[in-house]
């Protein structure tokens, strides 16, 4: 299993957590997302077929910015 750290910007409120984790955990392969707030931070276990790219594109897809 695999972890990804990255920072998202754009979110300011709990809907918007929401959201993001509910954006990476539909990403095949993900099997859990913790989205924090006050850090403006993911944290992401996943496994193929996965990929930082696919959940990147996700969180963006979602209208937020990414940055690692």
């Amino acid at each position: 299993m695999e972890k990804a750290s990255m920072y998202i910007f754009g979110m300011s409120c709990a809907g918007c957590v929401a959201s993001v984790k509910m954006a990476l955990e539909d990403v095949p392969g993900v099997k859990h997302a913790a989205v924090d707030l006050e850090q403006c931070m993911a944290v992401v276990e996943y496994e193929a077929p996965a990929t930082v790219e696919q959940l990147e594109m996700a969180v963006k897809e979602a209208g937020f910015t990414v940055e690692k």
